[in-house]
């Protein structure tokens, strides 16, 4: 036997429920997502044609073929988006079995979890609002099935108002409930995600690509004054080793090489929320001086972390512009010119022409960037593509490129000059937000430039793009304008972050948004609560668990005082109207009986009165309507007071 479920709440139900898998269209693979649209689509046609539902033996079929096709997309049933697709597909033909209330409430609580799994894709804070959106939708549905009278707007303000109840208690919870560690749940995670981001190999047109994306890599927020543009180098992998084509890192480079010596007489300190990416690696500004224990610096001064890439980060970092590294051993000369067989004899030719005769490194540097300004070069994102000896191409045949040209080329001719270089990549620039304070640092950022070892000095940063376009470093990229173009665009000479049009500031209000939620919500990890509660002088399980009681008690006092605070009568229309009516008959010599309903009465008066028979029935039908069945409306209330008065 069923229960009766009106149409109005299977409509309800599977409105709500597409409602919680849209965002997942985005998630699973497309045919996962259209076997769900399958079930759901039959289900609104069997609200008009109940005889087109599945039986037993069909859903079975199905049911294979949901799992047939969740393994050949997924292969399998465990991580991340095979869980995922497992839920939505069961969700689908769950929604084929509803019979009765047993398969709503079912259904609702599949939602739940279903709505929930949004979270493992993406955490921002508008995804936070449908969430919290969708699951006002299954609560109203719990309670538009268990009411009597079901009323779509009643249902939910209801709801509504129990979530709005519930997220103190969800607050305290949050900020003070031991937090589980995310490494517990990695099993969750796939690992293969796609990422756009520098790579450990520098190809030809790899940064150009970069350029056109404005996707977020990292956000910093300094404490004090921000550094001027021309140190703002994000120093990234580094690379050391070419075949004349592509340039990577070596993973046993700069072994040798001791720690730098820094001048802290200028010393930067800001927190960097890194976005997730595929690589270990820590985008400090160049050169890191003081990070946290889950760091470490790597021979080549780059931070890298241990924790998973894929997730976002925050690090308290600080770095000194103004530093001496350490002597080179042989390995490292070795390693850092090293270039693949015999030079060309046009790039040998450049080489003895910019020595002239002096075997200084400081002066063949410049006399190098001095060929770059007066050779006509030029810095463009659309090369000519090279892809038979890049460098020798590049150097005298099309002179046109993009930073990491630039950089490869000028530690290639200076490797051939004897003199030890290497390329490094990472990012340079970065927009800033005025509303939040904080620069964003984004994919079109990326930027390749060079190091160069010099006796009495250590390494020293070079950037060759800086001599053709030293727009790029002194006025930054207009992503904006770069990614739709395709062409490189910088910014304004005249550019002023704080004088902003409303609609930019509008963009950077939410950017700023979007990145406290993060900062504050999102990677509120252990350690972030361990210096919370040491600020409200928590230290230790049991203050922490009076704390937690405490909280928790006061809320629900208060929940409980509210709850049961008694509620001032209102005052119902109709019964009043009721009153009146039931005063007239006793006017009329009618005894009204506790108890007695307005059809008894109504057929009391047909005995005593037969004139008044016909007004008394269509009185108490009124009633009756309005009363009990809750299906009236004003036109109802506005009738019955008129015959009230009109009976005599």
């Amino acid at each position: 036997m069923t229960d009766y479920l009106p149409d109005r709440l299977l409509w309800f139900v599977l409105a709500s429920t597409g409602l919680i898998v849209l965002p997942h269209a985005w998630h699973v693979p497309l045919p996962l997502f259209g076997f769900f649209l399958l079930p759901l689509g039959w289900r609104c046609v069997g609200i008009g044609r109940p005889d087109c539902l599945p039986g037993k033996w069909l859903l079975f079929a199905l049911t294979v073929a949901g799992l047939a096709l969740l393994f050949s997309q997924q292969r399998g049933v465990f991580g991340r988006d095979a869980g995922t697709g497992l839920f939505v597909v069961s969700l689908g033909l769950k929604l084929l079995e509803i019979r009765g209330r047993r398969d709503v409430y079912v259904i609702v609580f599949l939602s739940f979890i279903v709505a929930a799994t949004q979270f493992l894709y993406e955490e921002s804070i508008l995804m936070a609002g449908y969430i919290a959106l969708v699951c006002v939708l299954g609560l109203a549905t719990l309670i538009t099935l268990n009411s009597r009278t079901p009323r779509t707007g009643a249902a939910l303000w209801s709801a509504g108002r129990l979530i709005a109840q519930a997220v103190p208690a969800a607050l305290v919870l949050f900020v003070l409930f031991p937090r589980l560690e995310a490494p517990r749940w990695s099993w969750l995670q796939d690992t293969d995600r796609a990422r756009s981001g520098l790579s450990n190999k520098l190809e030809p047109g790899a940064i150009a690509e970069l350029s056109l994306s404005g996707d977020l890599v990292f956000r910093v927020k300094f404490a004090g004054e921000l550094p001027p543009a021309h140190l703002r180098y994000w120093r990234g992998p580094i690379y050391a080793f070419t075949d004349g084509v592509v340039w990577q890192q070596l993973p046993y480079a700069g072994r040798g090489e001791t720690d730098p010596a820094f001048d802290t007489s200028q010393v930067y300190d800001y927190t960097l929320l890194m976005e997730p990416q595929n690589q270990h690696w820590v985008y400090a500004l160049d050169l890191p001086y003081r990070y946290p224990p889950e760091l470490r610096r790597n021979g080549l001064y780059q931070l890298l972390a241990d924790n998973n890439p894929g997730e976002r980060a925050e690090y308290r970092l600080a770095s000194a512009p103004n530093y001496r590294t350490g002597d080179l051993d042989d390995s490292g000369r070795r390693e850092n010119l090293q270039l693949p067989g015999k030079l060309a004899p046009r790039i040998q030719a450049l080489v003895e022409r910019l020595r002239d005769g002096d075997a200084d490194p400081e002066r063949f540097i410049t006399r190098l960037l001095g060929y770059f300004r007066e050779q006509n070069f030029r810095y463009t994102l659309t090369p000519p593509t090279m892809p038979v000896k890049p460098i020798e191409a590049f150097l005298f045949d099309h002179r046109a490129g993009f930073c990491s040209h630039y950089a490869t080329a000028f530690v290639y001719v200076l490797r051939a000059a004897g003199i030890p270089a290497r390329v490094v990549g990472g990012y340079q620039g970065g927009q800033f937000n005025a509303v939040g304070g904080f620069l964003e640092v984004r994919q079109a950022d990326a930027h390749a430039w060079a190091e160069v070892w010099l006796a009495e000095r250590g390494w020293v940063r070079f950037d060759p793009t800086a001599a053709i376009a030293p727009e790029r470093i002194e006025r930054g990229v207009d992503i904006d304008l770069q990614v739709a173009s395709g062409a490189v665009n910088f910014r304004a000479s005249n550019f002023d972050p704080t004088a902003l049009s409303w609609l930019q500031r509008s963009a950077q209000l939410w950017s700023n948004v979007d990145y406290q939620w993060q900062r504050w919500v999102i990677n509120y990890d252990n350690a972030s609560q361990r210096e919370f509660l040491s600020a409200l002088g928590i230290q230790d399980w049991l203050t922490l668990a009076y704390w937690l009681f405490a909280s928790l008690a006061g809320i629900g006092g208060l929940l409980a005082w509210r709850l049961l605070k008694p509620l001032r009568r209102r005052r119902d229309p109709v019964a009043e109207l009721y009153r009146r009516f039931v005063a007239r008959l006793v006017k009329a010599g009618l005894m009204a009986k506790p108890g007695y309903g307005p059809s008894e009465l109504a057929d009391q008066l047909r005995r005593l009165r037969p004139d008044l028979a016909e007004p008394a029935s269509r009185i108490a039908e009124t009633f009756n309507r309005l009363y009990f069945e809750e299906t009236g409306e004003d036109v109802d209330l506005s009738d019955l007071k008129r015959r009230i008065d009109a009976l005599r």
